[in-house]
């Protein structure tokens, strides 16, 4: 069923949350646009980066040249892999790339062990199929095919987390554009690419090396690598207004507040870098303390807060919200999250970071 609104949705893809500014675009849009695509590529740019005079706001936060790259593989005989740490909105920006080029972004594979080419390619309506044989009515598409057939950009999430024999099915879509059917005959047994089709591909360099990609499947994509916000202010502002925003779909009409996410930005990026703001040296979390991630916590310490209080969420609550992340892939994480609360915040003033501190005994096994 297709989404056309944003009304009780949780989260409506890109082309409906922002149609507006997509047709203000589409209505400006004087430039030339690559054959098969809904935008030109200045256009296609503006829907990610902003543009103050048509009122499009920026949607990702990022190298621009990052962006300039990214549509110019997408315009190209080559698919585009963007690679990168747990939480950098590869997937954020595969979705507006896909929104810009193809108005539709959809069209997603999510890659995983129990990944099959059925859900990559096609299946079989095996009711139709046992009435009436391989025929074009029994067909059911899956995004590759339907991608293919009307000139569209697929999106493949976490495509290293599927086995190797899998990722290959994309080699010949990728090299000849054109995907056979060998059940059906005649033409209907070859479905070759219209304009505008291409893939996206996304991948955690955490995940290199469980099911890495064939040197011929490599070869046929554009590598580009997402990397986390280097500016602390641009971090922060990212957080509180993503934050907001899922608060207010949660039904919470108080905002988050700012001094309690400086210290949750603040931490996030030191016990990311392994490194406090003075210089001193800490022990760094296997677990992934990404932007996303702090939005995530952000948004459990406002909901806590306003749920169970009705106030905005206090820097104690980010203790026992943060015990979740730092548990999820070592038990030691939440031992060095309770060494960085005790060791690397006593010399910090201010409130909130007080209430953080004297928190520290809420962590599990405290």
């Amino acid at each position: 069923m297709t989404v056309t609104t944003t009304a009780h949705v949780q989260r409506p893809p890109a082309e409906v949350r922002y149609a507006d500014e997509l047709a203000r675009l589409r209505a400006a849009d004087d430039a030339p646009t690559p054959p098969g695509w809904a935008l030109s590529l200045r256009a296609a740019r503006a829907f990610i980066v902003g543009d103050e005079k048509l009122g499009v706001t920026r949607k990702f936060v990022g190298d621009p040249s990052l962006i300039d790259r990214a549509l110019v593989s997408l315009a190209t005989s080559r698919g585009l892999l963007l690679v990168g740490d747990p939480g950098t909105a590869k997937s954020l920006l595969s979705e507006l790339l896909a929104a810009a080029v193809s108005g539709d972004s959809t069209l997603t594979i999510q890659g995983g062990a129990a990944t099959t080419e059925d859900q990559i390619k096609y299946s079989w309506n095996y009711a139709l199929l046992v009435a009436e044989g391989p025929t074009e009515r029994s067909l059911v598409p899956a995004p590759l095919l339907r991608g293919m057939a009307h000139g569209q950009v697929v999106r493949f999430e976490e495509i290293t987390r599927c086995p190797l024999e899998v990722q290959d099915c994309l080699l010949s879509p990728l090299s000849d554009r054109v995907l056979a059917v060998p059940e059906l005959p005649g033409d209907g047994g070859m479905v070759f690419a219209k304009e505008g089709f291409n893939i996206i591909a996304t991948a955690n360099t955490r995940d290199r090396g469980v099911n890495d990609m064939s040197s011929a499947l490599k070869r046929r994509f554009n590598f580009e690598t997402v990397f986390p916000i280097a500016d602390f202010d641009t971090e922060l502002s990212l957080v509180e207004a993503e934050a907001g925003t899922l608060l207010r779909r949660s039904g919470v009409t108080t905002p988050p507040r700012r001094d309690v996410l400086e210290v949750l930005v603040t931490a996030f990026r030191e016990l990311r870098a392994g490194r406090t703001a003075r210089g001193d040296e800490m022990e760094r979390l296997s677990s992934v303390m990404s932007t996303a991630e702090a939005v995530s916590v952000a948004h459990a310490v406002g909901l806590r807060g306003w749920f169970l209080r009705g106030d905005a969420g206090t820097a104690a609550d980010l203790v026992s919200c943060l015990a979740g992340t730092a548990a999820k892939d070592s038990p030691e994480d939440l031992a060095k999250l309770r060494r960085y609360l005790e060791q690397h915040t006593s010399w910090r003033n201010g409130p909130q970071w007080r209430e953080l501190r004297d928190a520290r005994r809420e962590l599990p096994g405290g």
